[in-house]
């Protein structure tokens, strides 16, 4: 019980560190192997993040109609247009 999981870093922890490596790169005084390593880096926390993102969609695409069951918000009646 010594060991504790380390708490997975946050969406922006992600897009702060993809932001860094970017900046990094766009100086091109890197060297190649270093430079291969962030760029891979990179791209998987490009992937995390846009996994995040798609699951946030798909949570805020959801909504709960009158009998508390889980429809899909493109679905859902537009009630909100019809306030004249």
């Amino acid at each position: 019980m010594a060991e504790e999981k380390k708490a997975q870093p946050t969406f922006e922890e992600n897009l702060t560190a993809l932001q860094a490596i970017v900046t990094k790169l766009e100086q091109g005084d890197v060297p190649l192997e270093t430079a291969l390593t962030q760029f891979q880096q990179g791209v998987t926390l490009s992937k995390q993040l846009q996994d995040t993102l798609d699951n946030a969609e798909k949570t805020l695409t959801k909504m709960m109609n009158d009998n508390g069951q889980e429809v899909d918000f493109e679905a859902a009646p537009d009630s909100a247009t019809n306030h004249e």
